[in-house]
C-alpha cells in the first residue's frame, strides 16, 4: 500500500496553494473580503475530509473542487456585484449631485500581492495578471455562477470539460454548452482572456508620474490631457460614471473635495494586475486614507478610472488610515 501524507502534513502541504485560490475565489465572487473568508472554509473542510482523501486527483485539483463548491454555495444568496458601467449608460452631466447607492454590493479590487501576481512572481496561468484584472471581473459578474465557475476553471486554470464536469457533478455536454454560452456573453463586456498585459513601457510610466503630479498639485488641466478622448471615470458606491476627458475634468473641479495644491496624495499600490493608487485627503497635519482608484492605460493615455470610496480597502493594500502631513508611507502589498 503506498505511502499517504498524514493529517499532519496537510498544511505544509496546502498552504503554498493559498493564494492562487484565494485568486480563484475572487474571480467567482469579484470581492477580496468575500474570498479571504471562502479560502478559510475551503481549508476547513478540506482539513476535515483530508482523512478520506484517495489520491486519485491531486491535492491541487481536490482543493480547487472544494474552494468552487464553497463559492458556488456561497453565490447562492448573494447578487452579482457590479461597478457603475454594469449599471446602465453614463451620466449626462457631471456637474450634478452624487448618487450614492452604500447598500449594493460592489465589486472590489485585490492586492496583486495576495493572488501572487506581483511583479517579481513567475506567476502561473492560475493567477496571472491577464486573469485578474478588473474589466475580466465586472464581466464574469454578469454570468450565472455556475457558468462563471464553468468558465474560470477551463478558460483560467485550463481544466478539462470531464474534469469540471465532475467538479461540478454534470455532464461534459453541459459543460461544454454552458461554457460557449459564458464564452459568448463574455466577448460583449470585456476583452479576451488572451489579451496580454506587458510590463508597463517607459512612456507609461512617464503618464503615471505625470497623473501623480496633476493630482497632488490639482491641476485638472493637466489631469484633463492625460486621459484619452473616451476615457471612462467611475466610482462606487456612487451610481455615476462619466465618459470624456472634458467630462471627467468637470466632475473633479465639482465633486472633489480638494481645494489647493497638497490637499491629496497618491501612494502607489498595484491592484488587478494594474497600476493603481490609493489616495489620502489632508486635514489640518494628516493625511486620512480617502478612496483607492485603479487605472486602465492605452497606448495614448489613460483609458478607465475606477475610484473605490471604501477604506476598508486599504487593510488589505497593507495601508494605513491616517498619514502625518510630512510621512510618505509605502504600500504593504
Amino acid at each position: 500500500m503506498t505511502d499517504r501524507p498524514s493529517t499532519e502534513d496537510f498544511l505544509r502541504l496546502a498552504d503554498p496553494m493559498r493564494r492562487e485560490l484565494l485568486a480563484h475565489c475572487y474571480r467567482m465572487t469579484g470581492s477580496v473580503h468575500d474570498a479571504e473568508d471562502l479560502v478559510q472554509e475551503t481549508y476547513l473542510r478540506a482539513w476535515r475530509a483530508y482523512d478520506g482523501f484517495e489520491w486519485r486527483s491531486s491535492l491541487r485539483t481536490w482543493l480547487y473542487r472544494i474552494a468552487t463548491t464553497v463559492c458556488l454555495t456561497a453565490l447562492e444568496s448573494r447578487g452579482r456585484r457590479p461597478l457603475p458601467t454594469g449599471l446602465g449608460a453614463p451620466s449626462t452631466e457631471a456637474t450634478a449631485p452624487l448618487v450614492e447607492r452604500p447598500e449594493v454590493p460592489w465589486l472590489e479590487p485585490v492586492p496583486d500581492g495576495m493572488v501572487g501576481a506581483g511583479a517579481d512572481d513567475p506567476a502561473a496561468i492560475v493567477t496571472s495578471r491577464e486573469s485578474i484584472r478588473l474589466a475580466l471581473i465586472a464581466a464574469l459578474q454578469h454570468l450565472p455562477p455556475r457558468q462563471r465557475a464553468i468558465l474560470v476553471l477551463r478558460d483560467v486554470l485550463r481544466w478539462r470539460a470531464a474534469e469540471v464536469a465532475e467538479a461540478l457533478e454534470t455532464t461534459t455536454a453541459a459543460v461544454n454548452s454552458g461554457l460557449q454560452r459564458a464564452r459568448a456573453q463574455l466577448t460583449e463586456v470585456s476583452p479576451s482572456l488572451d489579451d496580454p498585459t506587458p510590463p508597463l513601457p517607459h512612456d507609461q510610466r512617464e503618464r503615471l508620474d505625470a497623473y501623480v503630479a496633476a493630482f497632488e498639485s490639482y491641476d485638472v488641466a493637466a489631469l484633463v490631457k492625460l486621459f484619452t478622448k473616451d476615457a471612462v471615470w467611475e466610482m462606487p458606491p456612487y451610481t455615476g460614471w462619466y465618459q470624456g476627458a472634458e467630462e471627467i475634468g468637470r466632475l473633479i473641479t465639482v465633486n472633489c473635495p480638494a481645494e489647493h495644491a497638497g490637499d491629496l496624495r497618491l501612494v502607489p499600490v498595484a491592484a488587478n494586475g494594474q497600476p493603481a493608487f490609493a489616495v489620502y485627503f489632508r486635514q489640518g497635519d494628516t493625511y486620512h486614507a480617502f478612496s483607492l482608484m485603479v487605472l486602465t492605460l492605452a497606448a495614448d493615455g489613460i483609458r478607465h478610472v475606477a475610484m473605490f470610496f471604501d477604506v476598508g480597502l486599504f487593510e488589505p493594500f497593507g495601508l494605513p488610515q491616517a498619514l502625518a502631513a510630512e510621512e510618505r508611507a509605502s504600500a504593504g502589498n
